[in-house]
């Protein structure tokens, strides 16, 4: 079945829809004859920015080739439901398991769907989409947090990561939504990601700390987990530590280092929570690191403004400014797919012996 999107619009003053045009067919450039989309030629594949290069490629109308990116993840995926970290060509060069990597096929599947309506073919990833979360989902520690990763000889990690949970969070929702559209049985996964999410919102401590890391600082609003009054706490206490004024958003706190990547999902985030205004300002920093042939810097080093790492382009960063650019201008119909509006998701649960579980339990008793 043949399946067409209409090409993005551009967003005023900051870049054109034939600039957009250009990124998604430098972007398309990119994929292998197999369907994996490296972070740039010759380097390795790792499939959560696979899954969101196929994401930019969805809306931008290269529908074949992110049909592609999918099929080439499907036929990867290991017995337990889970991918290796890194593939270059038919080698593993890491063969970690990530648990926020094995959950984004789901983000993947629905954006495709959203934007496409294609039912047939998400349909035949569903099986891949439902292995990849009872994976995910197998590896919860006591308290509704994830595991972050197995190594290589397949020891787990004793702990959970923030930017990854949060990702796992909104990952499960895309998930719950998308079974229901095709009428499966997904109702093991609702309280998972409702106490996933709790945690998220409530409970920092729960994870490891790298709150030098901007994405530990917008992703929980991204998710979707982070919303409201609370939301807008988040970005504000964080803003001046994670945010380089007239440049972009570091990716770490403690260096002058500016992504194209963490700015352009910042923008998305803050459209999420509301403030299109804002979004559009930070979105416009990203045309700082865009070349003549669609590409972007990965990164920028403040105050000579050079390029790190050195004159390095990658997949993902133009495909996150593919999508920042879709969620800006509403052109999909997977655009709102971060809209803390627009994603049903199941009612936040505090997790056995929560604090709150027990605060809420004995108001209740004595009302």
């Amino acid at each position: 079945m043949s399946v067409e999107t209409a090409a993005l619009a551009g967003v005023e003053g900051v870049i054109t829809a034939e600039q957009i045009a250009a990124s998604a067919s430098w972007l398309a450039g990119l994929q292998s004859r197999d369907g994996a989309i490296p972070w740039f030629t010759g380097a390795h594949c790792d499939p959560w920015n696979h899954v969101e290069s196929a994401m930019a490629l969805t809306v931008t109308g290269h529908v074949d080739a992110a049909r592609a990116a999918y099929q080439w993840l499907a036929q990867r995926q290991l017995v337990n439901g889970a991918w290796f970290n890194y593939y270059r060509g038919r080698d593993v060069v890491d063969a970690r398991l990530d648990t926020n990597v094995v959950a984004y096929v789901a983000t993947g599947a629905y954006h495709y769907l959203l934007a496409t309506g294609d039912v047939d073919f998400v349909a035949r990833l569903w099986p891949h989409v439902r292995a990849a979360i009872d994976f995910v989902f197998s590896w919860r520690l006591s308290d509704g947090t994830v595991r972050w990763s197995l190594d290589g000889a397949g020891r787990a990690e004793g702990y959970a990561l923030l930017t990854g949970s949060s990702s796992i969070y909104h990952a499960a929702c895309c998930a719950l939504a998308l079974g229901e559209r095709l009428g499966e049985d997904v109702e093991r996964w609702r309280d998972p990601t409702a106490v996933l999410g709790h945690c998220v919102a409530r409970h920092p401590g729960a994870f490891a700390p790298k709150n030098e890391f901007a994405m530990d600082w917008y992703y929980p609003v991204l998710s979707g987990a982070v919303t409201g009054p609370d939301a807008e706490r988040r970005v504000d206490e964080g803003w001046e530590r994670h945010v380089m004024e007239g440049l972009g958003v570091r990716c770490v706190s403690t260096s002058d280092w500016v992504t194209a990547a963490e700015t352009a999902e910042c923008a998305i985030a803050l459209d999420a929570m509301g403030r299109p205004s804002l979004a559009l300002d930070v979105f416009a920093l990203t045309t700082r690191h865009r070349r003549d042939d669609g590409a972007y810097w990965t990164g920028l080093a403040y105050p000579q403004s050079r390029t790190f790492p050195d004159a390095e382009v990658t997949s993902y960063t133009a495909a996150a400014v593919i999508l920042a650019a879709d969620a800006l201008t509403s052109s999909s119909g997977a655009s709102d797919l971060f809209r803390h509006a627009a994603l049903a998701r199941p009612p936040e649960r505090p997790e056995a012996g929560c604090p709150q579980r027990e605060s809420r339990r004995a108001s209740l008793e004595h009302s």
